[in-house]
């Protein structure tokens, strides 16, 4: 939305902002790309919350997905392969005030950047990430990535992948200190808007897998899960998701499960027959690194300017008395 500059002069925090606020350029994803629900749903996420333009920052590093910073009309950081959680754990470190967002794929965070998943996880800074995972490397036009399908045949292997496909839940779910896991699908935007809604208002590090359709690349990838309900298992609590009547009678495969059960997350995790969709794991408990490391708040806003001006007084010219 563009704004006039005497407009700008008067914007006040207390007017409410709409969705089309935080719409930038239109998106660049093909037509029928999962992508495109991740981004509606954040877009709604922003606007229920009120959450101020000027205060989200966005973080990507290469991929389809990493795309996501350029449609947000926030801050946003389109970094290097695989760096993005770097990145974003040193604006969080540095910038506590603001709310920050990573959006990585399979490529970018499994395989490039799984050192720097591991230990974001384990570091569980107050931040959400959302893995855009649709098996195969789409920007690339068509590479085996590690959650592709053993027998997935791509440029890359045109013989059909050799290894089994590495399951970002299990990984996630053995890394020490791990405070949230969850995983959606982009074909259930309901479902998907919940999980997100639950992700960002965790105090740690919220990690989803979202497994979303490549149109162009793994057309009928999806089709399975998609054409049966019964294939996707809902994870139901009264301390997690939370199903409304209508999505229960579609989606009729449910189980109670409490969040605080890791043993029986790292077991749903590792399911093949059906897709686990909700909260495998929350545990509000676990440190925060930035809390750990700076108690008193030592990177205000405040005390940020504070330094900047003093850095700067060093090489102002005074005028002579």
């Amino acid at each position: 939305m563009s704004v006039s500059a005497p407009r700008c002069l008067l914007w006040s925090n207390d007017e409410p902002v709409v969705l089309d606020d935080y719409v930038s350029e239109e998106p660049r994803w093909c037509t029928g790309c999962g992508d495109l629900a991740i981004l509606a749903a954040v877009q709604r996420l922003c606007r229920d919350e009120q959450l101020a333009r000027e205060k989200i920052v966005f973080v990507s590093g290469i991929g389809c997905s990493s795309r996501f910073p350029h449609y947000m009309n926030t801050y946003g950081f389109h970094g290097l392969h695989g760096r993005a959680l770097p990145v974003a754990e040193g604006i969080r470190i540095k910038r506590p005030d603001l709310h920050v967002f990573v959006n990585t794929g399979d490529g970018d965070c499994c395989s490039i950047g799984a050192a720097h998943w591991i230990h974001a996880i384990r570091y569980n800074m107050n931040m959400t990430v959302l893995l855009h995972d649709n098996e195969i490397y789409g920007l690339t036009k068509k590479q085996v990535s590690p959650t592709s399908p053993k027998g997935l045949a791509s440029n890359t292997t045109p013989r059909g992948a050799y290894l089994d496909s590495l399951n970002p839940m299990e990984t996630t779910l053995g890394v020490a200190n791990v405070s949230f896991a969850a995983q959606a699908v982009d074909w259930a935007p309901g479902l998907l808007y919940d999980i997100i809604s639950k992700a960002y208002k965790h105090p740690g590090c919220s990690f989803v897998r979202v497994l979303q359709r490549c149109p162009e690349y793994l057309p009928e990838h999806f089709d399975h899960w998609m054409d049966d309900p019964d294939q996707l298992l809902l994870l139901t609590h009264e301390d997690g998701m939370q199903v409304t009547p209508d999505l229960a009678r579609i989606y009729k495969q449910q189980e109670i499960h409490d969040p605080m059960d890791l043993n029986r997350a790292r077991e749903i995790a590792s399911m093949k027959d059906r897709i686990p969709v909700g909260i495998l794991y929350r545990n509000e408990q676990v440190p925060c690194y930035e809390d750990v490391l700076n108690p008193a708040g030592l990177f205000t806003p405040e005390v940020v300017r504070t330094n900047i001006e003093a850095e700067l007084d060093k090489f102002t010219v005074w005028p002579a008395s």
